[in-house]
């Protein structure tokens, strides 16, 4: 099998965690397997040299000063390895072969980097590469870098064009926890996750494994996340299954709106979850919702409308934090779904721009991390799909 190991920050800590990590390298490979390796700079080494940077650096200047970490951590471990008879060598920007190359806009350039990572992949039967994470170099031989959480999105990259059969993540948890263990009791491991799941997770501030990495995932690469203490690279931790799907759908089913009103709705505490418990109680389905300071929005399927507004009312009436509901029918949803959305700035601008251009009214938008939904009347569905369509 064909392993990229990418080791984070903490697993190269300090030379007791080096030697561990070249220990289940080696094992590894004494198992079979070709692997190439990803290594971050160790311990906080990167961001301990952005501190140090207390003037106005140039962005070359700065980029050449941040890589002194990966590239301190790759001679480690290729002196590691060579310890232990491994035929190894270290890659780093100006590197001869080296496989990640950026355009002049700092961009990935996808048919060089996939030419040079494809011919790095040729030599993994009889060298093992360590490749400095987080680094890139332009076509002009200059450092660049691929921003935070960089080494994930190398790793990744790299699995993919080097043709890999699974990305390990060695890092300092015991891959994805059902909770973060700091402050839940009880936090478990995630033994599989999707990669849909896991992205919006990342998003929303957990810390296992970059975003931008996970749109290099094929359904076919596999990508585990493992501790540092877990000597076998190739068991435990999570397994991230599948890939992303760039899709932009119009729903088949039209929906209704049930919108509750209250100006106490910002002060009650726990009233957006009694509402929909009220809904789910009753086997209603809530496609998506919304909310603002003085009301509440559920969009359900529109044969469930009148249910939901009695159920809702019957909320209105028994509490005092709500006035009124209310129902507006016929209303179509289409969706933008991508794994790079939260990548492309103004990307909710290009998706209600065409729409509102051609005075469509737009009952609302709902965006998460990696989708945007336009709400729209029924009859201008198939306008609004177009106009979406021809944007993206």
């Amino acid at each position: 099998m064909r392993v990229v190991v990418k080791f984070g920050g903490t697993s190269l800590g300090n030379g007791a965690r080096v030697t561990r990590a070249a220990d289940s390298i080696a094992q590894a490979i004494e198992n079979g397997h070709e692997v190439a390796v990803v290594a971050s700079a160790m311990g906080s080494t990167t961001d301990d040299l952005l501190d140090d940077i207390n003037y106005e650096a140039e962005d070359a200047d700065r980029a050449e000063i941040v890589s002194m970490g990966e590239r301190t951590s790759v001679r480690m471990l290729k002196g590691a390895l060579a310890a232990r008879g491994i035929e190894a060598d270290f890659f780093e920007p100006g590197s001869e072969g080296w496989p990640i190359i950026t355009d002049e806009y700092g961009e990935v350039d996808v048919d060089e980097t996939k030419k040079r990572a494809g011919a790095l992949g040729g030599q993994l039967g009889d060298v093992v590469p360590v490749i400095t994470g987080f680094l890139a170099q332009d076509h002009q031989g200059n450092v660049t870098t691929l921003g935070r959480g960089g080494s994930d999105t190398s790793a990744v990259m790299l699995g993919k064009y080097m043709d890999a059969d699974e990305v390990v993540i060695v890092t300092d948890v015991e891959g994805v926890m059902t909770g973060d263990p700091r402050v839940v009791e009880g936090a478990r491991n995630v033994g599989e996750i999707t990669v849909d799941e896991l992205r919006s997770l990342s998003f929303r501030g957990a810390e296992v494994v970059a975003p931008s990495a996970l749109s290099y995932k094929g359904a076919d690469l596999g990508v585990r996340v493992v501790h540092y203490q877990h000597d076998d690279l190739l068991t435990g931790g999570t397994s991230i299954e599948g890939e992303f799907q760039n899709l932009i759908d119009l729903q088949e089913e039209r929906l209704a709106c049930v919108t509750v009103a209250g100006r106490a709705i910002r002060n009650s505490p726990g009233i957006l979850a009694d509402l929909a418990a009220a809904l789910g109680d009753e086997g209603i389905n809530i496609d998506a919702n919304s909310s603002g300071m003085d009301s509440i929005t559920f969009y359900v399927d529109a044969e469930d409308a009148e249910d939901a507004e009695a159920l809702l009312h019957d909320e209105v009436v028994d509490g005092e934090a709500l006035s009124s509901v209310t129902v507006e029918d016929d209303i179509a949803v289409v969706r933008v779904t991508g794994s790079d959305l939260p990548n492309q700035p103004g990307i909710v601008k290009r998706a209600i721009d065409p729409v509102s251009e051609a005075h469509i009214h737009l009952y609302d938008v709902i965006t998460s991390a990696t989708s945007v939904s336009v709400f729209v009347p029924w009859e201008d569905r198939e306008q609004t799909l177009r106009l979406v369509q021809n944007e993206f």
